[in-house]
């Protein structure tokens, strides 16, 4: 996969990983409040990921915790997410001052986005009312038999930042943050990925996002690293919500010269202080004009790289993110 590495910042803190028991580490640990803390219990033996939540809350001052990642929580095999889940939603009184929580925080040197046990994540969200970021990546793959992620719709006060990093979002979860109440909710971000790997979301699926009405503070909407790009291109240049946004991604799939031409097209953009287009399909003359629309520089159009690229063959286009 790629557009995908592990933070080395989260939530404005440095990323430390939490040494397991027994591990050699140098000098004693920070402050529980001055660095984001990472959990990663694979490759370590014996080590399951049951034992290191268990040193976590022994060693650190959880009470103090800002920011937490959960990385590789398997052993030798890939294991489901939902134990992890149960971990967090049953100790969230541990965590008081916790605000920003990443789920999964892999890459594909460790396992593919596809191949991941994902699980129902909305008990993190209704144990944890004063959470203002999450992160969740990966999604499992249905065709594959593995378990995917799932959502129900939820009412969240404190949610500032949401953010579904995946290769295939299925569309219970579009339709989940859509039926959602999220009233602080400033950055929302949805990789949708392929319908091979369970990204079945369709436009009529975005429509309750498209329109703004549940989310009234958001500024930031990213729709992208989708194999439908062109569609979403074409519904968010007639979407309400476009007109309350500051930025505004439709990077990483597919997005080709129908898609731009909807853009230039549709409501106007200029307000917008980005457009994120990165990872495209579009011809330069077609560029050309959204860069002379919007300015340059507030216009990110990095190409996709393949040479072989054919624009008169779709089929040839793939999206950023999808194993």
């Amino acid at each position: 996969m790629t557009d995908i590495d592990h933070p080395e910042t989260f939530h404005g803190l440095p990323v430390l990983t939490l040494p397991g028991p027994g591990q050699p580490h140098t000098g004693p640990l920070p402050a529980a409040d001055a660095v984001a803390w990472r959990l990663e219990s694979a490759w370590q033996g014996s080590l399951t990921f049951a034992v290191l939540w268990q040193h976590f809350l022994d060693t650190v001052d959880t009470t103090q915790v800002r920011a937490l990642l959960i990385g590789p929580w398997w052993q030798e095999e890939y294991e489901p997410f939902a134990p992890v889940v149960d971990l967090l939603a049953g100790h969230a009184d541990r965590f008081p001052s916790l605000r920003a929580l990443f789920l999964a925080d892999v890459v594909s040197e460790e396992c593919e986005l596809s191949w991941l046990e994902m699980a129902d994540v909305t008990p993190v969200l209704e144990a944890f009312g004063q959470v203002q970021e999450l992160t969740v990546r990966g999604s499992g793959d249905p065709i594959a038999g593995k378990q995917t992620l799932d959502l129900r719709p939820v009412r969240h006060e404190a949610l500032t930042s949401l953010r579904f990093e995946s290769g295939g979002l299925p569309s219970a979860v579009v339709r989940a943050v859509g039926a959602s109440e999220l009233p602080a909710l400033e950055h929302l971000e949805l990789w949708l990925g392929v319908a091979e790997y369970g990204g079945d979301a369709t436009v009529e699926d975005l429509a309750p996002l498209l329109s703004g009405a549940a989310l009234p503070n958001l500024r930031h909407l990213g729709l992208q690293n989708s194999e439908i790009q062109d569609e979403i291109a074409a519904a968010v240049a007639s979407a309400p919500v476009v007109a309350q946004l500051e930025s505004l991604s439709l990077a990483m799939g597919t997005l080709g010269d129908l898609g731009a031409e909807a853009l230039l097209t549709g409501q106007p953009l200029t307000h917008l202080t980005s457009l994120d287009l990165h990872h495209h399909y579009i011809s330069d003359p077609w560029l050309d004009r959204l860069r002379g629309l919007l300015g340059a520089d507030r216009v990110n159009g990095e190409p996709d790289e393949v040479e072989y690229w054919d624009p008169d063959e779709d089929d040839e286009r793939y999206v950023a993110v999808s194993e």
